[in-house]
C-alpha cells in the first residue's frame, strides 16, 4: 500500500530498536513486533503524528494507537467528529475504518521505555516527510506531544524556533497546510487531567474550521 519511502515493514536502521523488537517478539510471540505503518485514508486532509507504537498497543496489534490506553481518547474522539465508524479500536479484524483521517508515528517501531533517541527521531524523519509530500492541499497535521511536533518541523526543514509547541496552537506550514498541537493522548495526561476529553474535543474544533 506504502512505497518504500513512507513505510519499509522490514526496516533495520536504527539498531537498538530492532534488537529490542527481536527480544520483544521472544517474549510475546503472537506481537507484531515489527515497524507499524500508518493507517487509514490514503487520501486524508487530516493527518495525526503520534510519537511511537507502545509496547502493548501498537506493537502488539499492528496499527496505531490501537489496544492501548493511548487509544481510547483518540478513537473517540475521532468517532464524536465523524471520523471513524467505530468508537473503540481493539484489533486489525474490529471492521474500524477511518474517514478523511491517517495515522502515523513519528518513530515506527517500539522503543525502550517509550522513549526513542534523537538519532532514532531523526533515522525515521526521512519517512514522516516522504508521507507529509503525499498530503493534499489544505491538510491539516494534528501533532500529540512536543516530539510529534518537532518531527513535522524537521520533515519540512523548518527551524524548532519557527513553532512553539502549546495546546490546540495552530502554526501555519508550507504550501497552505496547517500545524494543530495537542497533548499527547497518555494514560499519565489523561489521569492527570493535563489532557481532558474536553480540550480534546476543542482540538478537533479548531480542525474542524480547517477541513470543512
Amino acid at each position: 500500500m506504502y512505497s518504500k519511502q513512507i513505510f519499509d515493514q522490514d526496516c533495520k536502521q536504527c539498531k537498538r530498536l530492532d534488537d529490542f523488537l527481536c527480544a520483544v517478539k521472544q517474549l510475546h510471540p503472537d506481537y507484531h513486533a515489527r515497524p507499524v505503518a500508518p493507517f487509514g485514508d490514503s487520501s486524508a486532509r487530516l493527518l495525526i503524528v503520534g510519537l511511537a507504537p507502545g509496547m502493548h498497543g501498537a506493537n502488539a496489534t499492528g496499527r496505531p494507537f490501537t489496544g492501548d490506553y493511548a487509544g481510547l481518547l483518540l478513537y473517540e474522539a475521532l468517532y464524536q467528529f465523524g471520523y471513524s465508524n467505530q468508537l473503540k479500536s481493539e484489533a486489525l479484524t474490529d471492521g474500524l475504518v477511518l474517514k478523511n483521517c491517517r495515522i502515523t508515528n513519528a518513530v515506527k517501531c517500539l522503543p525502550p521505555q517509550n522513549k526513542p533517541s534523537s538519532t532514532e527521531i531523526n533515522q525515521c524523519n526521512a519517512y514522516l516527510a516522504a508521507e507529509l509530500k503525499t498530503l493534499p492541499e489544505q491538510a491539516v497535521i494534528l501533532a500529540l506531544g512536543l516530539v510529534a511536533h518537532q518531527a513535522v518541523l524537521k520533515a519540512y526543514g523548518l527551524k524548532q524556533s519557527s513553532a512553539k509547541f502549546f495546546h490546540n496552537a495552530l502554526h501555519v506550514l508550507p504550501e497552505g497546510l496547517s500545524l494543530v498541537d495537542s497533548y499527547h493522548t497518555s494514560r499519565y495526561n489523561v489521569q492527570t487531567k493535563r489532557l481532558t476529553k474536553d480540550m480534546f474535543a476543542d482540538v478537533f474544533r479548531t480542525i474542524g474550521r480547517l477541513v470543512s
